[in-house]
Formats: C-alpha cells, sequence, structure tokens
C-alpha cells in the first residue's frame, strides 16, 4: 500500500495538478491538508471519478483537511479528543479515517506566526493534545497501525531548513516547537521518511517568494510519523520535489511512503 500527504495550498487551485499527481503515482491513500473550502465546495467528483472516497474537513476559506483512499474509508473523526479552540472554534486541522486497515489522520498543524503571538501558544497546546491522544492511542493498542501525517509546520533539526542564521527568532525553529515535535517521537512515533530521504537540503516547502524553490532555499516541515507497528511496514518513502515545479504547483512537495 502506498500513502502520501501533501499541503495543497486550495484544493480547487490545484485540482487539475492533484488529479494528474494521483494518476502518475498510483497512491492509495491522501492525506490532503489546505484545502481552503467548505465542504459544499469541495471538488468531490475529482476523486469519484478516479476511485478514490474522500472525506473532507472545512468550514472556510482557510485550512481544510481531508483524506481520499481506494482502499476504504471507515469511521471518519473530524478533530481530535479534546483538540483546542481558537478563538472559541475548533478549526479544521485534523481529520482521520480507518483506510486499508491503517489509522491515517491527516494533520494541518497552526502556524504560530510570530514566537510572541497568541497563535503561538494555541499552537504549542494544540501539539500537545494532540500527543497526548496519539499516545493513548499506543498505550491502548500497542500494535496498532497509526499515521500522523501533514503539515506540522516545525522544522525538527538544524538542517531542515535552508540557513539557521535566517530564522533566528523566527517561528518553526524555536525549542518548544522542537520539543512539542520531538514528545511524539519520544512516545513512540517514528519518523519514517528521513531515513529513506535524509538531509542536508531536503526539504518539503519552498516560499512561493525570493526565488526561494530554485535557490534551494526550503524547510522540512512535512511529517509522516508512524506507529511502532506500522513503521515495521515501511518498506521505502519518498519527497516528490518534482511536483514542486512547473505553473500552478503548491508550494509543499508531496511525501509518499511504501507499506509491505
Amino acid at each position: 500500500m502506498k500513502i502520501a500527504t501533501w499541503n495543497v495550498n486550495s484544493i480547487r487551485a490545484r485540482a487539475d495538478r492533484v488529479e494528474a499527481w494521483l494518476q502518475r503515482t498510483d497512491v492509495d491513500v491522501l492525506a490532503i491538508q489546505e484545502t481552503k473550502t467548505k465542504d459544499e465546495s469541495f471538488p468531490w467528483e475529482l476523486f469519484e471519478k478516479n476511485g478514490y472516497e474522500v472525506a473532507h474537513f472545512g468550514l472556510d476559506q482557510w485550512n481544510g483537511v481531508a483524506i481520499a483512499s481506494r482502499v476504504g474509508l471507515e469511521d471518519v473523526e473530524r478533530t481530535f479528543v479534546k483538540q483546542p479552540p481558537f478563538k472559541e472554534v475548533a478549526e479544521a486541522r485534523a481529520i482521520a479515517a480507518t483506510c486499508g486497515g491503517v489509522r491515517i489522520w491527516s494533520l494541518y498543524v497552526p502556524n504560530g506566526r510570530e514566537l510572541g503571538d497568541p497563535h503561538m501558544q494555541y499552537k504549542l497546546e494544540w501539539l500537545d493534545v494532540l500527543r497526548e491522544h496519539a499516545a493513548s492511542l499506543l498505550d491502548a493498542d500497542p500494535g496498532a497501525q497509526v499515521a500522523l501525517m501533514g503539515d506540522w509546520n516545525v522544522a525538527p533539526e538544524d538542517h531542515d531548513v535552508w540557513d539557521m542564521a535566517f530564522f533566528e527568532g523566527k517561528t518553526h525553529v524555536s525549542g518548544p516547537e522542537r520539543a512539542a515535535f520531538r514528545a511524539f517521537l519520544d512516545a513512540g512515533f517514528v519518523d519514517v521518511v528521513r531515513p529513506f530521504a535524509p538531509g542536508p537540503g531536503v526539504y518539503t516547502y519552498w516560499d512561493y517568494t525570493q526565488l526561494r524553490f530554485p535557490k534551494k532555499q526550503g524547510m522540512r516541515i512535512d511529517f509522516v510519523l508512524a506507529s511502532p507497528a506500522l513503521a515495521g511496514r515501511v518498506t521505502g518513502a519518498a519527497i516528490d520535489r518534482e511536483e514542486r515545479k512547473g505553473k500552478g504547483a503548491s508550494d509543499h512537495a508531496p511525501v509518499i511512503v511504501d507499506l509491505d
């Protein structure tokens, strides 16, 4: 089975590219982030005509997450247990479904904006509660097949950004954010892509401005964290940097994991 995660930065703007990519890569399950649309405006037919069931969670023109699967789509869950709200709204940042026996989570972690911004505290709390929920799944069943997939908005290692000096005093690389990410690894989850796509210079996101992509000035912020039982099934992984090229590309590249 082949699973993938991709922040598409607007599913409606990227519909043709998403369809072509699914047809080209033969992915079984795709976790999608930043769909930027409400449920009623989501392009359901794009996936259905290509043989995928799809679940989407979108409240407005921001955020939005989805899971498309051609190996089953069961027990859909919007938000995780006790997901923190922002300004009393549980944002559309997490959706789960069981696909081919694997509990897939599509996650769009809050950005944080700036170190002193209220959104940063929201981000840290959001990650902490998610970690508690994810750890509870392993406590309940050490053999659980779980994949936490998405745009984490954290670069956990220095070589996950193109220049640490540039990011000094900025989000994504701060100590608290990295500690929040590391807590998932401490809980038993495994970054299953890094062994197959090690750095430095390996990124999943490049800003549209300042010619960041051709200059190879990116960040590694999209990850697949697998439960121990699922990690043992991984036979390969890759970051599809080619999909960042060309007209109409998302600023993120898809991340793909092969399972036996």
